[in-house]
């Protein structure tokens, strides 16, 4: 199957934001549904990404080779493509070998930091980082998150976002 560039550049946002949303790609390519997303993925990138167990979409391999986000041998640095919340998220959290803290605890250092989410997108915001394996997920009584990698080892390009 042969890419437009339009469908290249945009299978390149289906692997940088793995595993993403529809609500993700929506923001990300400026469509007006997530069922345009659903639309434009079985048009044109069908070949090249498939769902995960919890309806998440995520890149083939074949995707990820083609835009050349092959990696091999040890990881040194990490660069994540994610909405403002979570690169906020991503700016209070603890380092990785910090104590980790509670989804109520980074909602109110988000507030301190200007930002004004609901926990409900916070929570959601801390499990697709997770997900994308910037955050690690601590189980304590409750699920407690911090950094996964160290801070300097983390490039992050912040998606605008509306309303964010």
């Amino acid at each position: 199957m042969t890419l437009s560039d339009e469908a290249r550049e945009r299978l390149a946002d289906v692997v940088a934001l793995q595993p993403t949303k529809n609500a993700e790609l929506q923001a990300q390519w400026d469509m007006d549904s997530g069922s345009d997303v659903h639309q434009y993925l079985e048009s044109e990138l069908k070949d090249y990404y498939y769902r995960d167990e919890d309806s998440l979409i995520c890149a083939t391999p074949e995707a990820n080779s083609l835009v050349g986000d092959e990696v091999e041998g040890e990881i040194d640095e990490q660069t994540v493509t994610v909405p403002a919340l979570q690169a906020a998220t991503i700016d209070v959290l603890p380092d990785h070998d910090d104590e980790p803290q509670s989804v109520v605890a980074t909602l109110h250092d988000l507030r301190e930091a200007g930002r004004d989410p609901d926990v409900d997108e916070v929570r959601s915001a801390l499990r697709s980082l997770a997900e994308k394996g910037v955050v690690d997920r601590v189980q304590k009584t409750v699920p407690t998150y911090r950094l996964a990698v160290e801070r300097d080892a983390l490039e992050v390009t912040r998606l605008d976002d509306e309303g964010d």
